[in-house]
């Protein structure tokens, strides 16, 4: 069976898991950053499951980078 290139792997985190994972942003900066996400662009990172809300990790770091450039 061939790997499945169309998605890589990435580990999608619970908002509230996050700092076991990262210690930055804090969880209280992630919420702000959810809150506007249609105006700074975080919508990329977020994937939503029902009420849960998870943090693509890939994304975030890429999005940071695109935050920089």
């Amino acid at each position: 069976m061939e790997p499945n290139t169309e998605h890589p792997k990435t580990r999608l985190i619970p908002v509230t898991q996050w700092n076991e994972y990262h210690q930055w942003p804090p969880i209280g900066g992630l919420r702000h950053l959810i809150f506007h996400a249609e105006k700074n662009g975080f919508k990329k990172v977020i994937r939503r499951c029902g009420r849960r809300v998870l943090i693509d990790e890939a994304a975030f770091f890429a999005w940071m980078e695109a935050q920089n450039g």
